[in-house]
């Protein structure tokens, strides 16, 4: 007897949460190995490019959010979706045993607090009118509402990236990971039209002539340039078990509410539905709270001209921290 097809989006998703939230751990890792042979990527290093674990990082993530799509086909979104959550506990449980990023007690009910909220949002969401063509987004996409919204996104991004960024970049997580969350709201509004066009195309409706097309394809590559940049900037900095659960709150909030000024999704609903949903992203953000607050701060990286080397591949130590034989030169004790 073969398996259902939602069971079949469920093993997808399931693997799609393992992928990801191992891929943060690989990149956290290339990323502290290219910091200490060079640049660190928190402050324009590209170091990390060099590193074979970074690159199973992206694999790995590349990996999870194939299946993620994939799993979409076969399952519908109130079902794939919660199960993207399980990639935050996948990260804090790798990051505890692989990073020694200890995980108190508060940060794991910060962590389900995240989790119970993003389900709450899901459970309510209004169902999705699937457009029919690439033309039908780009009607939605243009209409003066959420261009005002697309507006609001590129400003508030170009404001992090060239204001907060030098300022508080190294100090606040909200800076990195707000840029990738506002940039990877437009990202899923370009790929959605990108697999409208793939599916018609397959179905014997050509969309590849279409500049709306092409459009897409351009903003997408862009936003997820971006989005993978400053994610890189945000794993080298701080924490990733922090990191992890912000991020896809943070990503969660910004879809929803860019799904809603597109797709007006809130016109059919009830107001039960739609007070559910917000007391949902209320436990998402108080969830967030806690994290903040209860995280485990991470030793500050050695300054420049410090000798620094690894022992055992990952502990980072200086001359300070160990017992050395100083070696003199004769001159120093000879006198003519």
């Amino acid at each position: 007897m073969g398996l259902s097809d939602n069971l079949k989006g469920v093993i997808l998703a399931v693997a799609s949460s393992a992928f990801i939230g191992s891929s943060f751990i690989l990149k956290k890792k290339g990323l502290k190995r290219g910091g200490a042979s060079g640049i660190r990527a928190g402050v324009g290093g590209y170091t990390y490019l060099l590193e074979p674990l970074w690159w199973a990082g992206m694999i790995t993530m590349i990996m999870g959010e194939i299946a993620n799509f994939v799993a979409y086909i076969y399952a519908p979104a109130v079902l794939v979706t919660p199960l993207g959550a399980l990639s935050i506990i996948v990260s804090a449980c790798l990051a505890h045993f692989l990073l020694n990023e200890r995980i108190q007690k508060m940060g794991i009910v910060g962590c389900v607090s995240c989790i119970v909220g993003s389900v709450v949002i899901v459970i309510h969401a209004p169902q999705e009118h699937t457009p029919s063509s690439v033309q039908d987004i780009w009607t939605l996409a243009t209409q003066p509402a959420f261009l005002v919204y697309v507006v609001a996104t590129l400003s508030a991004v170009l404001a992090l990236v060239l204001h907060f960024e030098p300022h508080y970049g190294q100090t606040n997580i909200l800076v990195y990971l707000g840029i990738c969350s506002l940039m990877g709201s437009l990202t899923v509004v370009s790929i959605k039209a990108i697999g409208i066009a793939i599916k018609l195309t397959l179905d014997g409706m050509s969309q590849i002539a279409y500049p709306q097309t092409w459009f897409f394809l351009t903003v997408a590559v862009i936003c997820v340039i971006t989005q993978l940049i400053y994610l890189n900037k945000a794993l080298d900095t701080f924490n990733a078990t922090l990191v992890s659960p912000v991020y896809y709150v943070m990503f969660t909030t910004f879809t929803i509410i860019a799904s809603v000024i597109m797709f007006k999704d809130w016109s059919g609903q009830n107001a039960g539905s739609i007070a559910s949903e917000i007391c949902g992203l209320i436990t998402v953000l108080s969830g967030t709270i806690i994290l903040h607050v209860t995280r485990e701060q991470e030793p500050p990286p050695p300054p420049v001209g410090t000798v620094t080397w690894f022992i055992n591949g990952d502990s980072l130590k200086s001359p300070e921290e160990e017992h050395l034989i100083t070696h003199h030169r004769l001159d120093e004790y000879y006198e003519p």
